[in-house]
């Protein structure tokens, strides 16, 4: 629990059986969590071996797609705070710690990985990256007249239960920009929201989306095209 409330993880799982018993453990480590649920969204047949030893709750989720597995999470927890993370080895959930305490002030904690400081030798934050996350959260700033943001595909965020509660009926995506499109939905609802910068490093084993320059460049498409959509909607 933190601060009399409990803390639920969601971590959906594609192609990252390699990391997501490190990344359970480290979460477990931080003895504040209180429930686990890694959804399986037609994941590496070693993903079920490797959560096994550990405290996690597997679901499957056949439905493809990190949105299908987020809003498959939401409906698997029931704890006051929810945190959502990728298992692929690029965040420290150690940084939970830096997030949390700014839910005195706000009910969702965004991460950023756009701070070179916190960007370690290795990962995958290059400057089409870096800065194109960075345009689109601009973007979304301006449109939304939003507070500050600075990366609008950092994954690894946490948010309360009511603030769920709010922007699921509005919920349409299943694909890979569900976490912009949950942004945008907060922004649009004037929930109180922040952004903190967290470490990112080298991913283990390769990205079904940003390591493929095309599909990193068509997912940007997509995401300014979504950010476009929902405002003018």
């Amino acid at each position: 629990m933190w601060n009399g409330q409990t803390v639920g993880v969601i971590l959906p799982t594609y192609n990252e059986a390699d990391s997501i018993q490190a990344c359970i453990e480290a979460f477990e480590a931080l003895g504040i969590v209180d429930d686990i649920v890694v959804v399986n969204n037609n994941a590496h047949k070693d993903t079920s071996g490797a959560v096994a030893p550990t405290s996690a709750r597997e679901v499957h989720e056949t439905r493809q797609g990190y949105g299908a597995a987020i809003r498959r999470g939401f409906t698997e927890l029931d704890t006051d705070l929810v945190c959502i993370c990728e298992p692929d080895g690029t965040f420290d959930p150690a940084d939970l710690f830096k997030l949390l305490p700014f839910l005195s002030d706000a009910d969702v904690v965004f991460g950023s990985r756009t701070v070179n400081t916190y960007v370690f030798a290795g990962a995958n934050m290059g400057p089409f990256l870096r800065w194109g996350n960075w345009a689109v959260a601009k973007l979304v700033e301006v449109l939304y007249n939003t507070s500050y943001l600075s990366d609008v595909g950092c994954t690894f965020r946490v948010m309360r239960r009511s603030v769920i509660e709010k922007i699921t009926p509005s919920f349409e995506g299943y694909a890979s920009s569900f976490g912009l499109e949950m942004m945008l939905y907060i922004a649009r609802e004037r929930v109180p929201f922040c952004q903190v910068p967290v470490r990112y490093l080298p991913r283990v084993g390769e990205s079904s989306v940003t390591g493929d320059f095309r599909k990193t460049l068509r997912l940007g498409i997509q995401m300014i095209a979504l950010t476009l959509r929902k405002r003018l909607r």
